[in-house]
């Protein structure tokens, strides 16, 4: 068996591994009810990502055939080579599209992401700053395959 040796970029340093010795786990992972007020909906989104930095959404209707079709069309994008990836890659100009190298304690992320906007575009604010009132536009990017994303 040949030696393989893994990217140092990806390897966490030890004061930021798990201490799988006293993980505590719960029953479940959280679900968030979409359809909750907003106030205890913010409350909801806020523990679970706090508890557990994820969570499950319910209640959101989008219909179970139109998520198969997203999760085909995303399994087909993703298994595409890097270099067809990347052409939708996200940068400092464009906030949306494939990124991979994400960092999480100054560690790669062993994952791959597309991000994109529900609106197209989406106004936000530049800066975190309130009484900056500068507003950016991000708009969606996609691929050309599949086309089911574009």
């Amino acid at each position: 068996m040949a030696d393989f040796q893994f990217d140092p970029a990806f390897i966490l340093a030890p004061d930021h591994r798990p201490k799988l010795a006293v993980a505590e786990f719960a029953d479940g992972i959280p679900a968030v009810d979409l359809s909750l007020p907003d106030g205890d909906l913010v409350r909801q989104v806020g523990s679970a990502s706090r508890d557990w930095g994820f969570f499950l959404v319910t209640n959101h209707g989008v219909a179970l055939e139109k998520r198969r079709r997203i999760e085909a069309a995303a399994r087909m994008f993703f298994r595409q080579s890097l270099e067809e990836k990347r052409k939708v890659r996200r940068d400092e100009g464009r906030s949306t599209g494939y990124y991979d190298t994400e960092l999480t304690k100054n560690v790669r992320d062993w994952k791959e992401v597309f991000d994109l906007t529900v609106a197209d575009p989406t106004v936000v604010p530049a800066s975190p700053e309130p009484h900056d009132g500068e507003l950016t536009h991000w708009t969606n990017q996609w691929p050309a395959y599949p086309p089911e994303l574009s």
